[in-house]
C-alpha cells in the first residue's frame, strides 16, 4: 500500500480483488484503513484526503461490478460531522453497508481517539455516499440469499482485544463469518497472541474468522508491520500467510458453512446466550459464485481421528492412552477387582487393551500376574497371530494360558445339528458366532472364578459398523477400554507405545509384527496358512469407514457431502500428507464408485443394522473429540431405526463412477 494515496491503494485493492475472484473467492477482506494507510496520523483529518477517499471508493465500485467476491475494505468516513474508522462492504458495485470501529485504542503507541470517534453506539442509521443510501452502524449483518448460512459480521482490529468483542454479539445474532480489518503493528510475540485471540473468538463464536493485518507500505516512524493474514474456522487454522511479505499478499481458503451450522445445532448452550445489545439489520445480496474450475482449498485429513502434525499426533496418543489408563484404574479401585481377565487374539484391539491393563497394574502396584490373558484358538486362528499373542503376553510378564475352544465348539455344533458337524464346509454366521460366544463364556466364567473383571477390546469403528457379536465376543465385557477409539487411531497408539519405549525392545518388536498383520476375525478356516479371512473386504477399508464415521457422527453431514470430502482427499494419492510409518498397503487412492459403495454400506450398517448392539454396550470412556457411541454419552438413537433417507440422498446425488 501507499501512504495517503487512496487512488493508488484502490488500484492495489482492485488487482487483488480480481485475483481472488479468479480463484473463486466469495469474500475478500482487506486491512484496516487500507485505502489511506493506517499510520498517517493527523493526515486523516485533511479535507483533500477524505474527499479523495470517497472518490477512490467509487473507483473500486465501478471496477469490481463483474466480480463475484464481496469486498470489505477499510477507510475513514465522515458521519454527522465526525470521523469514523470504518469497514466498507461492497458487492458488484453496490455499497451494502458501512461498519464503524467500536473500540479505539488510545494507549502506548496508539492515538486513534485523537482523530476518530467510537461507533459502538451507532445503530439503525444510514449515510448518503456516492449517491447511495447506505446502512451505517455496528448493527449490520450481511447475508447471501443463495447461501443463507453465509452471514457476515464485521469488526475492526482493537474490537477483538476487548473482553466482549462485537463479534460475540454478531455470532449470537446469527453471523457465521467474521471479517476483521486490522492494522496491528508487530512486536515480539504479538503475532502468536493475535492468532490465539482469533482462534479463541472463532471457537467461542463457532464461526469463521478472517483476519487481515497491515503490512508493507505502512510508516516505520515508530513501529513496524508484518502483514499477518489468517483464516480460522471454529478454532482451526485453515490458512495463515507468511509474515513480513514482499509486495502484495493474498490468502485463500474454503470455509465449510455446513460444519459451522451443524456445530451450532449440536451445541445447545450456544443458543442460551441471548444478546439484546443491538437489533441487528440484515443486508441481503446474491453471491452467485462459480465453482466449476476450483478444487477444495482447505486442509483436510485423510484420517480425521489421526492428526498429520507429528507433535499433535504424539500429544493425542499420549492423551488417548492415559484416558484409557485413568478410566480403568478408577473402575478397578471402585469395585475392588483383584484380577483383570482379557482375551488376547494377536490383533490390534486386544493388544491395545492389554497394554493399558499392564500400565494400570503397574500403577496400582497389583503386580502383572494380576492380569490373566488367554489365547483361545478357533477354526480360523492362524499360527502367526497365536504366536504373536503368546509372545507378547510372555514378554509383558502376565499370567497366560492357551484355551483351545475347538472341542467345545465342535460339540456345540454337533448338538445343534449344524451342517459342519456332518462334514460339510458350511461357514455361516452360526459357525462364526459359536466360536465368538464360547470365548466370551470362558472369559466371564474365568473372571467369576478368579474374582476379576473381563476387559473389553471392541473399538469405536466396530461399534459403528456393528462388526461385533451381540452379547458375546467383543461386544460385551465388564468394562471396555477401547470403545472410544477408532481403528485408525489404535494403530498409531501402538506405534506410539513402541516409540515411547514404555515397554521392552522385545515387546516393541512383537508389537510391530502385530501392526504388520492383516486385520481378520479369524473365524473361518483358511485354505492355507497365509490366506486369512479379511475384515476390510467385508465391511470396507477402515481408513474410509473411519472418515465416514467422523463426519456423520461428529457433524451430521449429508452423505453426499461426506462423499465429496472423501473423494477430495482419497481420489488422488498425491494429495495430502501420509503419516510416517503407515503401512504401504494402506497408501492407496479410491475411486468415486468405491467411495460411494463403502459409504452406502456404512450408512446401512450404522443407521439400520447396528444400533441395538450399541444400546447394550458396556461402560467405556470417551476418548476422541470426534465423538463416541455410548447410549449414555454422545449418541442416542432408536434400536429399530432405518437408513432409507441417508441411502437415498447418497444414491440420488453421487454418481456411481
Amino acid at each position: 500500500m501507499k501512504l495517503a494515496d487512496p487512488f493508488a491503494n484502490a488500484q492495489y485493492i482492485i488487482e487483488l480483488a480480481v485475483k481472488a475472484s479468479q480463484e473463486g473467492a466469495g469474500l475478500c477482506v482487506f486491512p484496516e484503513l487500507s485505502l489511506t494507510g493506517y499510520s498517517i496520523e493527523d493526515l486523516r483529518l485533511q479535507q483533500i484526503l477524505l474527499e479523495t477517499t470517497v472518490k477512490a471508493i467509487g473507483k473500486i465500485c465501478d471496477e469490481t461490478k463483474e466480480l463475484t467476491s464481496v469486498l470489505v475494505i477499510g477507510a475513514p468516513i465522515i458521519f454527522k460531522a465526525a470521523l469514523y474508522n470504518c469497514a466498507i462492504v461492497m458487492h458488484k458495485g453496490h455499497l451494502l453497508g458501512i461498519v464503524p470501529k467500536s473500540f479505539l485504542p488510545n494507549y502506548r503507541e496508539f492515538y486513534e481517539a485523537r482523530q476518530f470517534i467510537s461507533g459502538q453506539h451507532i445503530s439503525q442509521e444510514e449515510i448518503l455516499l456516492l449517491g447511495q443510501r447506505v446502512p451505517f452502524g455496528v448493527d449490520l449483518l450481511f447475508t447471501a440469499i443463495d447461501y443463507p448460512d453465509f452471514v457476515m459480521g464485521v469488526e475492526i482490529c482493537e474490537d477483538l482485544w476487548v473482553p466482549i468483542p462485537p463479534s460475540s454479539h454478531a455470532c449470537i445474532a446469527g453471523a457465521t463469518v467474521i471479517a476483521n480489518l486490522s492494522a496491528s503493528n508487530i512486536t515480539i510475540g504479538k503475532a502468536e497472541k493475535r492468532t490465539l485471540l482469533c482462534q479463541a473468538q472463532s471457537s467461542r463464536g463457532i464461526c469463521a474468522y478472517l483476519y487481515a493485518a497491515a503490512g508493507q507500505g505502512e510508516s516505520s516512524t515508530d513501529v513496524a508491520w508484518d502483514g499477518q493474514l489468517s483464516i480460522i474456522e471454529n478454532g482451526q487454522i485453515l490458512a495463515q500467510s507468511d509474515r513480513f511479505p514482499e509486495g502484495q499478499n493474498c490468502l485463500i481458503a474454503d470455509i465449510d458453512l455446513d460444519i459451522l451450522r451443524q456445530e451450532r445445532l449440536q451445541m445447545g448452550s450456544f443458543h442460551q446466550n441471548e444478546s439484546a445489545r443491538y437489533r441487528y439489520r440484515t443486508i441481503e445480496f446474491t453471491l452467485k459464485p462459480s465453482f466449476d474450475t476450483f478444487g477444495l482449498k482447505r486442509p483436510l485429513e485423510r484420517f480425521p481421528f489421526v492428526p498429520s502434525d507429528a507433535h499433535r499426533l504424539e500429544q493425542d496418543c499420549f492423551e488417548a492412552y492415559m484416558i484409557q489408563v485413568a478410566a480403568l484404574k478408577q473402575r478397578i479401585q471402585a469395585i475392588g477387582a483383584k484380577k483383570l481377565v482379557i482375551g488376547i487374539s494377536g490383533g490390534l484391539d486386544s493388544t491395545q487393551a492389554l497394554l493399558v491393563a499392564v500400565q494400570v497394574a503397574d500403577e496400582l502396584q497389583m503386580g502383572r500376574d494380576a492380569i490373566l490373558g488367554y489365547t483361545m484358538p478357533g477354526f480360523g486362528t492362524s499360527s502367526e497371530t497365536k504366536q504373536n499373542a503368546e509372545a507378547l503376553m510372555e514378554t509383558l510378564g502376565i499370567q497366560w494360558e492357551c484355551l483351545d475352544i475347538r472341542p467345545a465348539a465342535e460339540q456345540m455344533l454337533k448338538d445343534m445339528k449344524h451342517p459342519y458337524a456332518e462334514g460339510q464346509a458350511v461357514y455361516d454366521v452360526t459357525f462364526e458366532n459359536v466360536q465368538a460366544g464360547l470365548r466370551t463364556d470362558y472369559l466371564f466364567r474365568l473372571a467369576n472364578h478368579h474374582n476379576g473383571i473381563v476387559i473389553g477390546t471392541g473399538d469405536l469403528s466396530e461399534l459403528a459398523l456393528g462388526w461385533c457379536t451381540y452379547g458375546v465376543g467383543d461386544q460385551m465385557s465388564h468394562y471396555n477400554v477401547n470403545g472410544g477409539l477408532p481403528k485408525t487411531l489404535i494403530q498409531h497408539l501402538i506405534r506410539w507405545v513402541i516409540q515411547s519405549k514404555r515397554f521392552s525392545d522385545e515387546a516393541g518388536d512383537i508389537l510391530q509384527r502385530i501392526l504388520d498383520t492383516e486385520i481378520s476375525p479369524e473365524l473361518i478356516p483358511s485354505q492355507d496358512s497365509k490366506t486369512l479371512q479379511s475384515t476390510e473386504q467385508k465391511i470396507g477399508p477402515y481408513a474410509l469407514q473411519d472418515f465416514n464415521l467422523y463426519y456423520i457422527l461428529r457433524y451430521g453431514l449429508k452423505p453426499s457431502k461426506v462423499a465429496f470430502l472423501s473423494y477430495s482427499i482419497w481420489s488422488d494419492i498425491q494429495q495430502g500428507t501420509w503419516l510416517e510409518g503407515f503401512p504401504e498397503e494402506k497408501k492407496k487412492a479410491y475411486s468415486l464408485s468405491e467411495i460411494r459403495h463403502w459409504l452406502e454400506l456404512f450408512l446401512k450398517r450404522f443407521f439400520a443394522f447396528s444400533q441395538f448392539k450399541r444400546s447394550a454396550m458396556p461402560n467405556s470412556p470417551k476418548v476422541s473429540a470426534g465423538g463416541g457411541l455410548s447410549p449414555r454419552g454422545d449418541w442416542r438413537a432408536p434400536s429399530d431405526g432405518n437408513a432409507t433417507i441417508w441411502v437415498n440422498e447418497l444414491l440420488e446425488n453421487v454418481p456411481e463412477g
